[in-house]
Formats: C-alpha cells, structure tokens, sequence
C-alpha cells in the first residue's frame, strides 16, 4: 500500500533568505553529507531534532518545513 511521501522545503527556505548551506551547516552543527541528504529529499527518516532546529533557524513553522504528498489515486 502507498501512503505518500514528504518534501523537505529546505532548498526553496534557504534561497529566499539567501543562506548557504555552508552556513546553516555551521550555525546548526550539521555534517553537512547529512545535511545534503534532506536538501535532495534523499532520507529515510526525519530527525526531529534537526526539525526543530530548522524551524527554530528560519523561524518557520513545521508545515513551512515539510510538505506531505499523498499518494495518487490509482483506480
């Protein structure tokens, strides 16, 4: 059964406030190959620290963060 899949936004935050990946990988202590990882939507698992950070960080709200994609009706 296919129940959907989520985006993280975070490419789209970083580029309209105009923040580097370097930069956020720094200020959040991030390993930055982890990092590129939720930036490509390339994860397995969310982190909810690393949410909490990032919302805290681009003082944004969950649901700014990350987009729910339900899965297409197949009938």
């Amino acid at each position: 059964m296919k129940y959907g899949y989520l985006i993280l936004n975070i490419e789209k935050i970083l580029a309209e406030n105009n923040i580097s990946k370097n930069k956020i990988c720094k200020d959040l202590d991030i390993p930055r190959p982890n990092f590129n990882r939720y930036c490509q939507n390339r994860f397995q698992r969310i982190d909810a620290n690393l949410i909490c950070k990032l919302c805290f960080y681009f003082h944004c709200s969950i649901d700014e963060l990350i987009t729910y994609v339900p899965p297409k009706d197949d009938k």
